[in-house]
């Protein structure tokens, strides 16, 4: 185990720290930054797109590959309206929006009001939070100016359907990625012939109109998910439940996230969405404070039920061993790419000192090397005598199967330093002896131990170490 810090001593200055590294070294830039940007909106980088890949890849191996009893989807962004009428989006998926007065900047109440008093706020009426404010005296936190009374503020983008921008026109970018499996569930069923329990698993875009953004890539605009919608019999979704919170910690674990770093938060029945008979948060201790990393909800029977309902069609299952068809109820584990992609960093994320008298501070990612975005680093001693060509031959061949750096130039202590602060696992050093046996020294780099191995295990060694994600 890693402590974060060990020279980096204040929360602010962490997230600094993190988010400087992740545009120095190529993980996360601002969007469109020479025109200014675009508050919340974020592109990855050569580092952070091979990282982010990986992450969705370690997702879509250990919960659809790995199970027989999963299936994938990949739909359309783009859906029939109706599905949002349907799903109750268009009328309840709002957030409490508070004004300025002076300055005219806007938040959303519940986070205004959980940073300034310290206390839960989601679930709280639009009155209830207007109440709070005002009566703690909770003002502009950009100019001290007045905060208008809450109101609802619905957080779906909008768009148009064809060359006019009429009402009949209005199309929505979808908010979540689950609508299209309840949707397809029937088609889904058909295809398969898959028997409950049984989940369809799909990564894509979801896209929210938040009203305060913030924390880096924390809360966008545009964000991908990692959506599981497990279905049960009716009355096998209590253990379901648990099942799943399991498998999500279990997978939490093995990626190397730190225990003391995580929580599991139950949902007050006040706070839970109104489809859902139960809500558990898994939550990260983020620089900026105890967050949700992941969300699993017991959806019940509610969006099928209300699907077949505005469509007229039959989503029911027919049960082979009662004979009756039923409509099975839902477990949905829930998580973001980008807000697991900002907790591997952080919790990755250290600076070790190796002499304090030098002030030579090592910084490092400890990043799981089937997640890290580079796997290995090849490092020729010298660039004469063949040390170069030998170590490219080595590239060519290694990164057929893996994410490999060629890195020639600086000393080989700089170049491991290099390596260490983007999380790279392994760096191969090809000298002499290279040439001479094919050998190559290994540098770990967690432990900073260094070994002889031949070439020829260079692969198997590797592979060990990534297979666990």
């Amino acid at each position: 185990m890693h402590s974060n810090m060990s020279n980096v001593d204040t929360e602010k200055n962490l997230m600094n720290a993190i988010v400087s590294l992740a545009k120095r070294r190529g993980f996360v830039f601002p969007s469109s930054e020479i025109y200014g940007g675009l508050a919340n909106t974020w592109d990855y980088g050569p580092l952070g797109v091979l990282m982010k890949k990986n992450i969705k890849e370690a997702w879509w191996q250990r919960f659809i590959m790995s199970r027989d009893d999963m299936v994938g989807l990949d739909a359309a962004i783009l859906m029939n309206p109706a599905v949002w009428v349907a799903s109750g989006h268009v009328s309840n998926f709002h957030d409490a929006l508070v004004d300025c007065k002076s300055c005219r900047s806007r938040f959303r109440a519940d986070h205004l009001i959980e940073n300034t008093l310290n206390i839960q706020a989601e679930g709280l009426s639009l009155a209830d939070m207007t109440k709070v404010i005002e009566e703690n005296k909770i003002d502009c936190p950009n100019c001290k100016g007045k905060l208008t009374a809450a109101r609802q503020f619905n957080t779906m983008f909008t768009t148009h359907l064809g060359p006019l921008e009429e009402s009949e026109s209005v199309v929505y970018l979808r908010p979540e990625t689950c609508q299209a499996i309840f949707v397809d569930f029937v088609s889904i069923l058909n295809s398969t012939r898959k028997k409950l329990p049984f989940g369809v698993g799909q990564i894509g875009k979801s896209f929210r109109n938040e009203i305060t953004p913030g924390n880096f890539i924390f809360r966008v605009l545009e964000l991908e998910q990692m959506e599981i919608e497990y279905f049960v019999k009716p009355g096998d979704d209590v253990a379901a439940f648990e099942v799943w919170l399991k498998a999500m910690q279990d997978w939490y674990a093995d990626l190397g996230i730190k225990k003391e770093n995580l929580r599991v938060r139950e949902h007050e029945a006040d706070e839970r969405s109104f489809y859902s008979s139960r809500t558990v948060d898994i939550e990260y201790k983020y620089p900026f404070g105890w967050k949700e990393l992941q969300g699993i909800a017991d959806r019940t029977d509610y969006d099928l039920k209300q699907h077949a309902k505005a469509s007229g069609q039959d989503l029911s299952y027919f049960d082979e061993e009662t004979k009756e068809r039923i409509v099975p109820y839902v477990i949905e584990p829930s998580v973001g790419v980008d807000r697991l992609f900002l907790t591997l960093l952080a919790d990755a994320y250290e600076e070790e000192v190796i002499n304090k008298e030098k002030n030579d501070i090592r910084t490092v990612l400890h990043l799981h090397p089937g997640i890290a975005p580079v796997t290995i680093a090849i490092l020729p001693l010298m660039k004469k005598d063949g040390m170069a060509e030998k170590a490219k031959e080595l590239y060519t061949k290694l990164a057929k199967r893996f994410s490999v750096q060629y890195d020639e130039s600086g000393s080989i202590g700089k170049r491991y330093r290099r390596q260490d602060e983007i999380g790279t696992p392994f760096a191969l050093t090809i000298d002499y002896d290279t040439l001479k046996d094919d050998t190559v020294t290994i540098r770990y780099r967690d432990s900073m131990k260094q070994e002889r191995i031949k070439i020829s295990d260079v692969s198997s060694i590797v592979m060990e170490a990534c297979d666990n994600a």
